[in-house]
């Protein structure tokens, strides 16, 4: 990222930088294909003891950042994640972790999460015909003095090795929050696959499960305010690392060009080639601009900040995926094979494209804000 980091950032960056590194480096990406989980515990404990996971929690509740900006520390954090394509559910455990502290409800988990002892995940996209972004066909109901949830989510990550699901479910005309243990009769998590070798996601399904009404997290069909907050850090988070992703890939290309010989000139040399290189950086810089624009709104909570972080979400979904796929192809044949590093990359941007809401959707919701405001 391109933001101005305060000393105390800089540090946080560069112990983070060291740490992934050193625990994964791209080796240790390559075994983690076939680890049922994508990532070692004793990994992630190590991370959360760095601060990772208390970045959006209050001091109140075991939390801090290290600027008193939050949003952007954890931005800063995302981005090294995209640069060494690391393992983790890093976003979707500081949302959890967010949504916790700011309700102050569930102090024994999210102290968990704050150690990096416990695993939650975040579950708001569901299954095709409700798969847009933003529809919620999962239902909660009031019974009693119980929850009952019905309804399917996917794709949720980590929900393999959660113990705790935050579920976004309906009730009536408004949203719910509810926060269920994983081992409650009628979970069942179904793992699906993925480009990614070490995040793993999974489809679960919500048969009749009931919970205490204390499982609530927020209001009761009052929780759509939260939602869309929740919903603006996972992008920052996933904009972060993408952009992290395509940096790294940028860099390993001008790297090659430069010592890539052909007919006694270096790559870099040829015409046509600076071309391309020169479109892939307007692209770079483009991305970082937008994910540093859209943080700096999130944490200020900025009335465009839902229009920037979209935009940001639209233009990195389109144009990371194109800067990687031309890295590859800069490379040659060796760009295409599992040995070189350059495919660890792609597949994060890939990925995250994908998730919460494609280009397309990002672009309706950029749409909606312009057409909000100017009926307002």
């Amino acid at each position: 990222m391109l933001l101005d980091l305060t000393p105390d950032q800089e540090f946080f960056r560069e112990t983070t930088a060291k740490f992934l590194a050193d625990l994964v480096p791209v080796d240790e990406l390559r075994r983690l294909r076939d680890d049922a989980d994508g990532f070692d515990r004793t990994y992630w404990k190590r991370g959360a003891e760095l601060g990772w996971t208390s970045l959006l929690v209050s001091e109140a509740n075991g939390g801090g950042s290290v600027s008193g900006r939050g949003v952007v520390d954890l931005a800063v954090i995302a981005h090294e994640i995209g640069w060494a394509a690391a393992p983790g559910p890093f976003t979707t455990t500081n949302l959890v972790a967010a949504a916790l502290s700011d309700t102050d409800t569930h102090k024994d988990v999210l102290d968990g999460l704050i150690a990096g002892t416990t695993i939650a995940s975040w579950c708001l996209t569901e299954a095709p015909p409700s798969d847009g972004l933003g529809d919620v066909a999962l239902e909660v109901r009031v019974d009693g003095d119980e929850l009952v949830l019905s309804g399917v989510k996917r794709p949720v990550e980590s929900a393999n090795v959660a113990s705790h699901l935050l579920v976004v479910g309906r009730t009536g005309d408004g949203l719910t929050q509810v926060l269920v243990p994983t081992d409650t009769e009628g979970v069942t998590v179904e793992p699906m696959g993925t480009v990614d070798l070490t995040r793993r996601f999974s489809l679960v399904r919500f048969d009749e499960v009931r919970v205490p009404a204390s499982a609530a997290v927020g209001e009761v069909s009052g929780a759509a305010d939260q939602i869309e907050r929740q919903l603006q850090l996972a992008l920052v988070m996933l904009n972060a690392e993408s952009v992290g992703a395509m940096q790294r890939s940028f860099d390993l290309t001008v790297e090659w060009a430069f010592d890539r010989y052909t007919f006694g000139r270096p790559l870099s040399s040829y015409q046509a080639l600076k071309h391309r290189y020169a479109d892939m950086k307007s692209w770079l810089e483009g991305s970082h601009a937008l994910a540093d624009a859209a943080t700096d709104a999130i944490e200020d909570r900025a009335p465009d900040a839902g229009e920037l972080v979209s935009a940001a979400k639209a233009f990195i979904g389109d144009y990371g995926v194109e800067l990687v796929q031309d890295c590859v192809q800069l490379h040659g044949g060796i760009g295409v094979t599992y040995e070189h590093d350059l495919h660890l990359f792609l597949r994060r941007v890939t990925l995250d494209r994908a998730l919460l809401g494609t280009p397309g959707e990002h672009r309706l919701r950029v749409a909606d804000h312009f057409e909000n405001s100017e009926t307002a």
